[in-house]
C-alpha cells in the first residue's frame, strides 16, 4: 500500500508553494527507452494554471533516436517518413514531488498518450511496466519490489573526463572498498547528498555501501510497487549524476566501466502480495531448502528462469554490459538458484514476509521499466502454467559446467528475443520489434567503432 513519503506533493501543495515562491519550476519528465529523464522545464505558474488542466507535446523520436539524440531510421512507430509527429504528455500526479536537489524545483513523471487518441503508447517503457501491472492486478496480486544500484565515483569531473576521451579516469578511492566505512567517509561528501536529496525528494533510501571496486558505492532504495519502484530508480541515477556534477565529480552506471575492476549491477528483489498489499503471498508451506515457500513462489521462480534468455536484453542492453559476467566477481554466470549464494542467478534471501527472490543478472545500466516488466511477465507466466523451477543448487556455481549459461553477448540476447514466440504473444509484436531494433542499433553502432583497445593492439604490430 502507498504510504506517506517524505517529499512528494499534492497538488494543493504545489499551488501553495507556487504562490508562496518556493516552487519556481516543475520538470515534466518521462523515461525514454534508455531509461533517461527526458521533457520539460514548465514554470510553476504556468503548470498550475494550464497543464494540469491541458497537456504537454514532445516529439516522437524520443523513443527512436539513439543515446546521441540521431534518429535511427527503421522504427516502424516512428520515421522521417511520417515526419516524426508530436505525442501527449500526461502527469501522473501521483508521482510529484519536491527534486530537493534543484533550487525551487519540482518534478512530475508522465505517461506518453498518442497524439490523437485517448490511448497509451505501447512501446513506452512506463507504459509497458503499467501493462504487466494490470495483469497482476487482475489476478489477485501486488508486485513489490526493490533494486540495488550500483555505481561508480570519480575524481574528474564529467566535462574532465570528456576533454581525456574518458581515458585514465581516476576513481575516488584506490583499492577495494567493500563495506568500508574509512574510504565511505572520503565519498560521503557526494554519497551523502545523494542519500539525503532522495529522502527529501520522494526516493527513500536505506542505506550506501563501498562496493568491491575503487570507488564503487552501492545505495540501495527502499522497496515498493514496481511501478514506484521503477520511478524512484530513474530519479535516483538521474538526480545522482546532477548532484555529482554540483560536487565536482563524476559517476556513471555503467555495468562495466573498466575491465580490471567489478562491474556494477541492479539487482532486482522482487515478491507478490495480495490486493491489501499487507500480505505477502510467497511464504508458505512448502519445504525449498532452509525455507518454506508457497505454490505461487515456486511458479514465479520457475516461470522467471524458464524466460530469463529469452528477455536478457532488457537486463544488459548494450555490448559493453556483457562484460560484467566474469567467473568470481559476484556477477552470475550459471542459471541457477539458490538460497543466500551471491554465485546464483536466482538468490533466495529472507524469511515469511520478507521472502523474496532475488535476481543478480540486471546491470546498473538496465531500463527498470523493462527490467520489472519483463520479470513480472515471466513470473506470471511461471503462475498461470505452473512452471516448476529446478533444485535448489548447492555449491559454487562458477565451478559448475552443467548449467545453463546466461547469454555471452547482445549479439545472442537478440536471438533468443527474436526467436521467443512467448516474448511476441505477451508483449506483442510491435514492442518486440521496437526493442529489437533499438538492441541491434546498439550492436551495429559499437560493430563500426575502432577501440582503444584495437589501436593499442594493432597499430604497429599488425
Amino acid at each position: 500500500m502507498r504510504q506517506k513519503v517524505t517529499g512528494m506533493l499534492e497538488i494543493d501543495d504545489l499551488k501553495k508553494m507556487v504562490d508562496n515562491g518556493e516552487i519556481e519550476t516543475v520538470l515534466t519528465v518521462f523515461p525514454d527507452i534508455y531509461g533517461r529523464l527526458m521533457g520539460k522545464r514548465i514554470t510553476g505558474r504556468y503548470f498550475v494554471d494550464d497543464v494540469l488542466e491541458g497537456e504537454v507535446h514532445a516529439c516522437d523520436y524520443l523513443l527512436a533516436c539513439d543515446m546521441e539524440m540521431d534518429p535511427v531510421p527503421g522504427y516502424k512507430f516512428t520515421s522521417w517518413q511520417t515526419g516524426y509527429g508530436d505525442f501527449r504528455l500526461l502527469p501522473d500526479l501521483a508521482t510529484l514531488r519536491i527534486a530537493s536537489w534543484l533550487e525551487k524545483t519540482a518534478l512530475v513523471l508522465c505517461d506518453l498518450y498518442n497524439e490523437e487518441e485517448d490511448v497509451l503508447i505501447d512501446i513506452a517503457p512506463r507504459s509497458v511496466l503499467k501493462s504487466q501491472i494490470e495483469r497482476a492486478a487482475k489476478l489477485g496480486y501486488i508486485a513489490m519490489g526493490a533494486s540495488e544500484v550500483e555505481l561508480y565515483i570519480f575524481k574528474d569531473t564529467f566535462e574532465e573526463a570528456a576533454e581525456k576521451e574518458y581515458l585514465n579516469l581516476k576513481p575516488i578511492g584506490n583499492y577495494i572498498e567493500d563495506y568500508h566505512i574509512l574510504q565511505g567517509t572520503r565519498e560521503e561528501f557526494v554519497v551523502g547528498a545523494i542519500r539525503n536529496h532522495m529522502d527529501k525528494s520522494g526516493v527513500p533510501v536505506e542505506c550506501s555501501k563501498g562496493e568491491w571496486g575503487p570507488g564503487q558505492q552501492e545505495i540501495n532504495l527502499r522497496y515498493a510497487e514496481f511501478l514506484e519502484m521503477a520511478d524512484r530508480q530513474v530519479i535516483y541515477k538521474h538526480a545522482a549524476k546532477e548532484i555529482a556534477w554540483q560536487k565536482e565529480c563524476a559517476v556513471t552506471f555503467m555495468a562495466k566501466w573498466d575491465e580490471r575492476f567489478a562491474g556494477s549491477s541492479m539487482h532486482v528483489h522482487a515478491s507478490l502480495w495480495d490486493k491489501s498489499g499487507i500480505n505477502s503471498l510467497f511464504a508458505g508451506e512448502d519445504k525449498m531448502g532452509p525455507v518454506h515457500v508457497s505454490p505461487l513462489f515456486r511458479w514465479f521462480l520457475g516461470g522467471w528462469m524458464k524466460h530469463i534468455s529469452e528477455v536478457f536484453a532488457f537486463y544488459a542492453p548494450y555490448p559493453t554490459s556483457y562484460k560484467r559476467f566474469v567467473a568470481g566477481s559476484f556477477a552470475p554466470t550459471g542459471i541457477a538458484c539458490s538460497y543466500d549464494n551471491r554465485t546464483a542467478a536466482f538468490r533466495i534471501v529472507g524469511h515469511g514476509p520478507s521472502l523474496r527472490i532475488e535476481c543478480r543478472s540486471p546491470g546498473a545500466d538496465a531500463n527498470p521499466y523493462l527490467a520489472f516488466a519483463v520479470t513480472l511477465a515471466a513470473g506470471l507466466d511461471g503462475i498461470e502454467n505452473k512452471i516448476e523451477p529446478p533444485d535448489l543448487f548447492e555449491g559454487d556455481v562458477y565451478a559448475s559446467e552443467d548449467l545453463p549459461q546466461i547469454p555471452k553477448t547482445l549479439n545472442e540476447s537478440i536471438r533468443n528475443l527474436e526467436e521467443s514466440d512467448w516474448a511476441k504473444a505477451t508483449f506483442g509484436s510491435d514492442f518486440i520489434e521496437h526493442y529489437l531494433h533499438f538492441f541491434k542499433t546498439e550492436q551495429r553502432k559499437f560493430d563500426e567503432v575502432v577501440t582503444n583497445w584495437e589501436r593499442a593492439r594493432y597499430f604497429e604490430r599488425a
